[in-house]
């Protein structure tokens, strides 16, 4: 972007849409913003116009709860870091000559979400490795890096080596606590995007409460909102979730609630398949554990997004019944519907293949959800006790869960509960003024060349530009003018449910389908696999000699 003069800058408001923008253009970018600002929904409308170019990027983020919510996978697998906290000699040519190498190198586009929990030792050795296996000494190896992320919630865990000797390590220790502590942070040249659009919360007393804690501007009239909303735990609506800080508390809790049902529980197991170290990834950020437990008038909370058949993560509800042959549990919602509810998948998938499933029901018990389960989740109402808050920021993702101030019902509080961290709140200014400016540049540029610096980055990436004569409507990751003449009539709503339908077919593809086939999967898993149709996979298993014609 051309550089401008100096501007006074009033917090000028960055929409989806320019954030947008300033992505397509293969910029470097932060992208922040309060809580349901619509960071989430920005990035996957990038994901998707990548896709629709046919560019694949590497989705992660920094924790297994958000990489499930997102559909990647966490930052540390993808980089080979795993529990890492320091990189020597040894294990970095482990990492570069391994199966991680190949997985860097055809990346052209990275995005790392929930930024604020990788300390900045991590996001530094990211940057080392990248730069290592593409042999590229530009930041990250020359691939955008896409950041999103609120450095007001909770923050990095740093753990200390326990290890005896070692080697010599290849970093300095950071003498910072978050990622935008590196000197990676600084060389990468971010341009930060401040979204302040608000989808989540509708209610402006509410909303005034959280923006003074974000501000550090929480006082005595703020306090008088909260007051109205305190309760004892005898009145607490037995229906809405509870929010505490320790595991500890949420197990008993949702266990005494369970035993006290009349009744034999039904029992609900996860199944898995594919590599063990993407499953265990997999389970680690599932809301829905390995065993479910239900019974009639268990209270029950939806774990994954699914519109279409009426629930998203967070919707909460009552098991009514049981259905009488599956046994699948038949939940009434909050809002009276009732969802006969079916096993759901998580997955990995790389290069446009699934390497990691998980299944299991999409619910969890929802008496109560630890704090740190609860981010990225949308509730109509919640009851918390942020008496035990250790953090800086754990009271504020706990309130923010809430989408107004009626839907919260609040045991007690500590004096850090309404607090963010002092550091932090002098680093949002920078970033909220460094977001300004990127607004300003950007309000420089015609659409023209926007277009043209758009379509000139897709093409470096390996891309493919698509004419606007073209019907680019995207379904499921494909842009349909990729589909051959004789697909047919409703292709859209097929490929919607099976992105990889009406695609070719490459040997790798049917090597792998012949493994897997052997294995004695059935159709519908082999369906699931491939994001194809129940048809094609039974005419491919034909064309490949294995099933009769």
């Amino acid at each position: 972007m051309a550089s401008t003069a100096a501007t006074p800058f009033k917090n000028l408001a960055v929409k989806q849409s320019e954030a947008l923008d300033i992505l397509k253009m293969g910029h470097n970018v932060f992208l922040t913003g309060e809580p349901g600002s619509g960071k989430t929904h920005t990035i996957n409308e990038y994901v998707a116009y990548l896709r629709s170019h046919d560019i694949e990027p590497a989705i992660t983020a920094s924790t297994g709860i958000s990489a499930t919510h997102i559909g990647g996978m966490t930052i540390h697998s993808w980089s080979g870091i795993g529990i890492k906290n320091s990189l020597d000699k040894h294990s970095l040519k482990k990492i570069i000559t391994g199966y991680v190498a190949k997985r860097v190198k055809r990346t052209r586009v990275l995005i790392i979400d929930e930024v604020s929990m990788l300390s900045a030792q991590t996001f530094s050795m990211i940057d080392l490795i990248c730069k290592e296996i593409k042999d590229i000494q530009k930041p990250f190896g020359g691939m955008q890096l896409v950041l999103v992320g609120d450095f007001f919630q909770l923050p990095p865990i740093i753990k200390k080596e326990q290890t005896g000797e070692s080697q010599i390590t290849l970093l300095p220790e950071s003498s910072g606590r978050f990622a935008y502590d590196s000197l990676s942070w600084k060389g990468a040249k971010l341009t930060v995007c401040y979204i302040t659009e608000q989808h989540r919360q509708d209610d402006n007393n509410f909303l005034s409460i959280l923006s003074a804690i974000r501000r550090n501007d929480f006082n005595e009239n703020h306090l008088r909102y909260i007051n109205t909303r305190k309760i004892i735990n005898e009145v607490a609506p037995k229906t809405a979730p509870k929010l505490f800080s320790y595991n500890a508390d949420v197990d008993r809790i949702n266990s005494e609630i369970l035993d006290k049902i009349d009744g034999e529980p039904k029992e609900f197991n996860m199944f898995s398949q594919g590599v063990e170290p993407l499953v265990a990834i997999l389970k680690k950020g599932c809301l829905s554990p390995d065993t479910l437990y239900l019974k009639i008038g268990a209270s029950v909370m939806f774990t994954k997004n699914n519109p279409k058949e009426g629930f998203v993560n967070g919707t909460l509800g009552t098991v009514e019944s049981f259905e009488e042959h599956t046994h699948e549990p038949i939940v009434k919602t909050k809002d009276g519907k009732r969802i006969q509810v079916q096993t759901m998948d998580w997955t990995i998938e790389e290069n446009g293949k699934v390497r990691g499933r998980i299944t299991q029901l999409p619910l969890r018990l929802a008496w109560a959800i630890t704090v740190h389960k609860s981010q990225g989740m949308s509730l109509d109402e919640a009851v918390m006790d942020l008496s035990n808050v250790f953090e800086y920021g754990q009271g504020y993702v706990a309130l923010s869960r809430v989408r107004r101030l009626s839907g919260l019902h609040i045991l007690g509080w500590n004096d850090r509960a309404f607090r963010v961290h002092p550091e932090v709140l002098e680093k949002d200014a920078e970033f909220q003024k460094q977001s300004d400016q990127s607004l300003v540049r950007l309000g420089d540029i015609s659409k023209n060349d926007i277009k043209k610096d758009s379509e000139q980055f897709v093409l470096s990436c390996g891309g493919k530009i698509i004419s606007e004569n073209t019907v680019t409507s995207f379904l499921g990751g494909v842009a349909e003018s990729t589909l051959p003449k004789n697909a047919p009539v409703g292709f859209g709503k097929i490929r919607q449910k099976h992105p990889n339908a009406y695609l070719p077919w490459d040997k790798e593809q049917d090597i792998e389908l012949q493994e897997l086939f052997t294995k004695e999967l059935s159709v519908a898993e082999l369906a699931t696999a491939f994001n194809r149709t129940r048809g094609s996979i039974t005419s491919r298993l034909k064309k490949l000699g294995i099933l009769d014609v």
